[in-house]
């Protein structure tokens, strides 16, 4: 009887494997149909496959999308429910479940399929948002439009009027001046969402497709008066039905001529079509679905460059254009574009704008580069500003021009460039060994500015070129600066104390001069000490590692005698900080001040620390 079994059982198997050879083979049949557009074809195929092999979820699912290619949503479901029964955490089958009901108007059973996938692989936040995102702006849409149709039918005269006015501009062969007039007065009576939700029911983005001399007037190239008075009452038309309304938005994108001309009319050189042209596209950047559309419908690669250049307008332009940049700086396939364009295009005019910070508008300038310095949180566009040299050179010609310019507007200037520089200084290259002591120079010479926030940038600047040059640390040291940072200590501010200690550990790490003159500006190691207390374990990390650095002054350990030095370096080199530096640093310091100066032993054992004391000797190299 078990050999009847096991020879069943391997018949069986056998049988299956054929069967999944067949059904695989039908899969790839149907995929190749699906892929030429042919769905019913594909569906037969896939079809066949399951004929083969009932319990293969890919052949469910791949049939499923295909139903949903020829809008079969009900059996696009069946399938998805099928292919869940042989793998019940199918996020493809909850995927496509969610957009068969979608489609079919279920919006509450979309939803429950989509915290489906998040459930399955919370790593799928993003696909999540987006199909979240989906199901809201179709059911708003719906919703949308059963209002405006009620509105039209209880015979509201606003309602209505939307309607009428398409119709008349809907007549061929009129002048510039008719077509401009009656789309003013369209955009006059679009006053809320039921008037822009009427104009995209009554197939208002077809004005320009079915209108030449309409047409012709968006267009960008030179123009007469009569038609830049058309191609702006145009762009105010756009903006009434596209204000607020995230469908309208979408539509008004896929209409080929105006994806084509937007890049264009910014271009144009005639203000009036660029100061509206920069208000229809805020009303996109301004939201993160906006954003997203432009992204996916435009050719940003030149984006870049076209905004930059308003930064030579005197008027609003340019504060428009650098607001949409910084907008579109926070979507990652905006910063996937910029790569594109960035050495060859955006950085010589940004350069160039720059050096001539004196000429052009600078608080557009200074948005300005704070925009590039969030570009730098892309790794691969960060990389190409740091290995640019003239980026580098502008930079110190704008510090250099502060001193001579003083304007509150020019030291917005100085303060951007000082975040952009920062944000350099995450990358290591030549160039920035090269530049460092000009770098550190610069950076000296704002140490005296009144405007603290510039003073704080200054010495974060320092915090990150330093370690690129011991010639830089060398000519900082010789002009004061430990000194001038434990002045800055003193006065506090989590911010600047951060980078004050980190500049000052870098300078001791290895500069005789700098350990004496933080041991002579700092008596007593009072600030030191202060900052050993600190609730940051870098400010603590970086104080522990400066102090005993400077142990090796003679006389340091003994000005600490009757201080709680021993106290709060035990405490941190037996604690539990997250930063192992902190304990390492503070058992360093520890070790080297009981050498340095054996009395402090005695409190030591007071403390009953020489265990600790003992366990941490061995991260003393120096001693």
């Amino acid at each position: 009887f078990l050999a009847i079994l096991e020879k069943d059982a391997k018949e069986r198997a056998k049988r299956r494997k054929r069967n999944e050879h067949l059904a695989n083979a039908l899969k790839e049949k149907g995929n190749y149909a699906f892929r030429k557009g042919d769905y019913v074809v594909a569906i037969q195929r896939y079809t066949e496959g399951l004929e083969k092999l009932k319990d293969k979820q890919e052949l469910y699912t791949n049939r499923a999308q295909a139903y949903l290619k020829i809008q079969e949503y009900e059996k696009a479901i069946g399938d998805c429910e099928w292919a869940l029964k042989c793998n019940d955490k199918c996020i493809k089958a909850y995927f496509l479940m969610g957009k068969a009901h979608l489609a079919l108007k279920h919006y509450s059973e979309s939803r429950l399929c989509y915290k489906k996938i998040l459930q399955i692989d919370p790593q799928k936040e993003s696909l999540f948002k987006d199909c979240m995102n989906e199901v809201n702006l179709e059911e708003k849409r719906i919703k949308d439009e059963e209002r405006a149709l009620k509105e039209v039918q209880s015979g509201k005269l606003a309602a209505l009027s939307i309607k009428e006015l398409l119709q008349k501009l809907d007549r061929p062969d009129q002048n510039l001046l008719y077509y401009t007039g009656g789309i003013r007065l369209l955009t006059g009576a679009v006053k809320d969402c039921t008037e822009q939700t009427l104009f995209r029911m009554n197939n208002g983005f077809s004005i320009l497709k079915d209108k030449g001399v309409v047409r012709r007037g968006f267009c960008a190239e030179k123009k007469n008066t009569a038609e830049v008075d058309l191609c702006v009452s145009l762009l105010f038309l756009w903006q009434a039905v596209c204000a607020g309304n995230e469908e309208n938005q979408r539509l008004l994108l896929t209409c080929s001529d105006v994806n084509t001309q937007l890049p264009k009319l910014l271009s144009s050189g005639v203000p009036e079509i660029q100061k509206e042209t920069l208000a229809l596209i805020s009303l996109y950047s301004e939201n993160e679905n906006g954003r997203r559309l432009l992204v996916r419908h435009q050719d940003l690669t030149k984006w870049m460059q076209i905004l930059m250049t308003f930064v030579n307008s005197t008027d609003a332009r340019a504060r428009s254009a650098v607001n949409i940049l910084s907008d579109l700086t926070e979507e990652e396939g905006f910063k996937t574009q910029c790569r594109v364009m960035l050495s060859t295009g955006v950085l010589p005019l940004f350069t160039q704008l720059m050096s001539s910070a004196k000429l052009v508008n600078q608080a557009a300038l200074a948005g300005c580069i704070g925009v590039m310095g969030n570009l730098c949180a892309d790794v691969v566009i960060r990389m190409q500003m740091a290995e640019c040299k003239e980026c580098w050179q502008a930079c110190l010609k704008l510090v250099d021009e502060c001193f001579e310019v003083s304007t509150p507007k020019f030291q917005e200037c100085v303060f951007a460039v000082l975040g952009l520089m920062m944000n350099l200084l995450l990358e290591s290259n030549e160039i920035i060994q090269h530049f460092a002591v000009d770098i550190s120079a610069r950076c000296m010479s704002l140490l005296g500015e009144k405007d603290g926030r510039i003073v704080t940038r200054a010495i974060g600047v320092l915090s990150r070129v330093l370690p690129a040059s011991s010639s830089a640390v060398e000519e900082v040291v010789k002009g004061g600066l430990v000194k001038k940072i434990i002045k800055f200590l003193k006065a506090g501010g989590q911010i600047t104390s951060n980078y004050g200690i980190k500049t000052l550990s870098i300078c001791t790490r290895s500069n005789r001069q700098a350990q004496e003159d933080l041991a002579k500006s700092d008596k007593k190691f009072s600030v030191l000490l202060k900052l050993l207390e600190s609730e940051n374990e870098m400010i603590v990390g970086n104080a522990a590692f400066c102090l005993g650095q400077c142990l090796e002054v003679p006389g340091a350990a003994t000005s600490l005698l009757n201080s709680n030095a021993v106290m709060i370096l035990l405490k941190h080199a037996g604690g539990d900080a997250t930063r192992t530096s902190v304990q390492e640093n503070a058992a360093i310091a520890l070790g080297k001040l009981c050498v340095a100066e054996p009395r402090h032993i005695v409190q030591l054992r007071k403390l009953n620390g020489l265990a600790i004391l003992n366990s941490s000797m061995k991260y003393v190299h120096s001693i």
